[in-house]
């Protein structure tokens, strides 16, 4: 049996191991994924330990994925992003980001074009970088709105050598939204257990406009609740969760992901 998992700190409520243990059961694969709790002081041993095991791969959570480009050799886009969230041992220990594929495969599957959008990115941590190059690089113009705008700055500064980005507060989100064509929230807000939070409300927001809330837990957020009440299209953060998903297992087995699998088992386990 080969064996995979996710590392994080805290990790228990990940259900990567629930989605990857239906797309090998389908598959019909000897295979088991599982969680670990490491601690970044042990992620260093951790990962060659697994290599030294003969894992198939890894995924790493919070608050890991920084500090594994240290030990990992990584892709020139987890260097770029500067986070790693998949790891194959395939040909040594190499580091892979697929959070920004993800995004792009849940926009591309609602239909959304993302090249020539207006997009304002609310949040400037690891996962909005990964989903700022990803935008950016495919032609989006990409406004990043976060609390401390320096943040902002230093992310738009790097994101502008692959593409156009800009960073802003989060004071005049009524006139941002007003000019965007896409909204997408990157930070933890609305996230289990504190459901209710919210930085934009409906009045904020117009009919065109398509919100993208990449939390997952639970399935409908405040945003996205506020989202349909002003007649927005909305795309919840189980896709980009079940497509970052099915990235890493493409890495690691070379086999096409049942992402249909994937999703039913995450949704399952979200009821």
């Amino acid at each position: 049996m080969k064996l995979f998992g996710v590392l994080g700190d805290p990790v228990s409520h990940s259900l990567s191991p629930v989605m990857h243990n239906a797309a090998f059961k389908a598959l019909g694969m000897d295979c088991a994924y599982h969680a670990f709790r490491v601690r970044p002081e042990n992620l260093k041993d951790a990962i060659h330990g697994a290599y030294a095991l003969g894992f198939g791969g890894l995924n790493l959570t919070i608050p890991l994925k920084e500090k594994a480009l240290e030990i990992v050799k990584p892709s020139v886009a987890a260097k770029e992003i500067g986070a790693v969230n998949t790891v194959d041992f395939k040909d040594g220990i190499v580091g892979y980001n697929t959070d920004g594929i993800g995004a792009k495969k849940a926009l591309a599957e609602s239909g959304i074009e993302i090249d020539g959008k207006n997009v304002l990115l609310l949040g400037a941590g690891g996962a909005a970088r990964a989903l700022a190059f990803q935008l950016a690089r495919d032609g989006a113009s990409v406004n990043i709105a976060n609390r401390t705008v320096e943040r902002a700055q230093a992310l738009a500064s790097e994101v502008n050598k692959v593409g156009r980005a800009k960073a802003l507060g989060l004071e005049n989100l009524r006139s941002l939204i007003k000019e965007c064509d896409i909204l997408i929230n990157s930070t933890a807000v609305g996230m289990f257990p504190e459901v209710s939070g919210t930085i934009v409300s409906s009045d904020m927001m117009h009919s065109d406009l398509v919100v993208f809330d990449i939390v997952y837990n639970p399935v409908e957020t405040g945003l996205l609740r506020e989202a349909r009440k002003a007649g927005a299209r909305t795309i919840d953060g189980v896709k980009m969760l079940v497509h970052q998903g099915a990235e890493a297992f493409r890495i690691w087995t070379g086999k096409i992901p049942p992402v249909d699998v994937m999703e039913k088992a995450v949704r399952e386990k979200l009821k």
